[in-house]
């Protein structure tokens, strides 16, 4: 006999009760997951043989698992629960509107008041150049809107060739078909391919690209690849230059002070279009509301996504400068681009509470002035441990660079293969350990809740000091270092 497929089994019946009391059976729970969930970016038969960590709750900048451990965030979540775990009057903000209007679409010449609110917000906290905000679902959305309205831009120019965007090797815009194609990770073009009219240039890696060379040497020598390929492209084609101020996925890369000046001057020179990717350090990430007011961007497109909610709702955008939307607006006609989730009220509710609290407990002025400088004194301060290379960090954005030789100058240490997975090692204890450390190759990562105080700074890097020496000890017991 044929079940019924209207009548849910028995067991599903105790899992959806059991979903609504504190007690987990984490065992259950990895083998549902492994046999139904596919996670993203993820090696799907090598989890389900290991098993998920299941995290069940969050206060502040601690999470605790199924198991009762109780975890240090250091990755905010992925770069976005800004204002921390457990905020009460974000929830009340989001069941507020939930129960006055849960969903209304932006199409057919409706709005709805958050989104409303929270545009003419954003405009106010904004660069003066940004006077309009598209809304998307996430930052890979918002990053697909850029390359629509750039193109759509240089056709009502006049100039339909001008349709290339050039990004950098190893940044990230997301993984939908154009963010992965704007983005500069191998591993994703490999599965899936490319699509027509995107270059990459090098990023501003000095560690890795700046031998022989101060930082602020090699940022104009980087900087300069860029009009190096606008010139192999050809200046008439060239639509849009995207970058993050600081890259983010690919391991805390923070430019030297001299390249974003030289970058801004090189598209004003062409006439390139300049786009930042704002979602990782936008709301207060690097201690001011945008990375771009930090690094001396002035920006036609800024992505944003992520710390808009803190991560409690998705929601992302675009902030369109008015060289853009003038033309748009005036010119263009109907856009023919957008998402059901366009200006969700629910989400918009979301970051209009979740801005206040950034405004009302000044947390960006913190980073800026307090945490900030204390978080960079006491990461530099890691160096001192044999495997640090180097360690830099800017605002609330921190990387390591883990090395098997030490020597006075980065460029002459001595780095482990790749192959060894020495940074994944050292990613295992730190989760081991009550600590999340984000591994990008043999270069660790942090970007903690922007809550953060100075004694909690203090236990992260009690914490990562100690992983650190248990990772060395493993290494030296598997003869990898001496």
């Amino acid at each position: 006999m044929t079940a019924n497929p209207m009548v849910p089994s028995a067991a599903l019946v105790a899992s959806v009760k059991a979903a609504t009391h504190d007690v987990y059976d984490t065992a259950e729970l990895q083998r549902q997951d492994a046999a139904h969930y596919m996670h993203p970016f993820t090696d799907h038969k090598a989890l389900g043989e290991r098993g998920v960590r299941v995290m069940v709750r969050g206060d502040g900048i601690y999470l605790w698992d199924s198991e009762g451990q109780k975890i240090l965030d250091g990755m905010s979540g992925l770069w976005c629960v800004n204002v921390g775990y457990g905020r009460t009057s974000i929830a009340d903000a989001v069941y507020r509107q939930m129960q006055t209007l849960p969903f209304y679409n932006s199409f057919f010449n409706t709005t709805n008041v958050p989104a409303t609110r929270l545009a003419a917000l954003l405009v106010e906290m904004s660069p003066p150049q940004f006077n309009h905000v598209f809304f998307t679902g996430s930052g890979s959305e918002a990053n697909d809107t850029n390359l629509r309205m750039v193109r759509r831009y240089w056709d009502l120019k006049g100039q339909p060739q001008r349709h290339t965007v050039i990004s950098r090797y190893n940044a990230y815009h997301g993984s939908t078909v154009a963010g992965a194609a704007l983005g500069g990770m191998a591993g994703m073009h490999e599965q899936g391919g490319m699509i027509p009219g995107i270059e990459h240039i090098g990023q501003p890696n000095w560690v890795e690209n700046g031998c022989g060379m101060s930082p602020d040497e090699f940022g104009i020598v980087a900087a300069g690849w860029l009009e190096t390929k606008i010139l192999e492209v050809g200046p008439d084609k060239v639509a849009a230059f995207i970058g993050e101020p600081v890259q983010g996925a690919g391991g805390v890369i923070i430019p030297p002070a001299t390249y974003w000046p030289e970058i801004g001057r090189i598209c004003d020179k062409y006439g390139v279009l300049l786009i930042a990717d704002e979602v990782i350090c936008g709301f207060g990430r690097l201690g001011t509301w945008f990375g771009s007011e930090l690094m001396q961007i002035k920006p036609d497109l800024i992505t944003f996504a992520k710390g808009v909610t803190s991560g409690y709702v998705p929601l992302g955008g675009v902030l369109v400068g008015d060289r853009v939307a003038d033309v748009l607006i005036e010119e263009g006609g109907d856009f023919n681009h957008g998402f059901t989730y366009s200006g969700h009220p629910v989400a918009c509710a979301a970051a209009l509470e979740n801005i206040r609290i950034l405004i009302d407990e000044r947390l960006v002025q913190q980073v800026a002035h307090d945490t900030g400088p204390y978080l960079k004194e006491k990461f530099a301060a890691l160096m001192d441990h044999p495997l640090v290379g180097y360690a830099d960090s800017c605002g609330f954005v921190a990387g390591l660079n883990l090395v098997r030789k030490k020597a006075d100058v980065v460029h002459d240490c001595e780095f482990f293969d790749p192959d060894q997975g020495v940074g994944m090692l050292c990613r295992g204890y730190m989760f081991a350990n009550g600590i999340i450390m984000r591994a990008v190759g043999e270069r660790m990562i942090i970007a903690p809740p922007l809550v953060m105080t100075r004694a909690q700074i203090d236990e992260m890097i009690f914490k990562i000091r100690y992983c650190l020496e248990a990772t060395l000890i493993d290494l030296q017991q598997r003869g990898w270092v001496v």
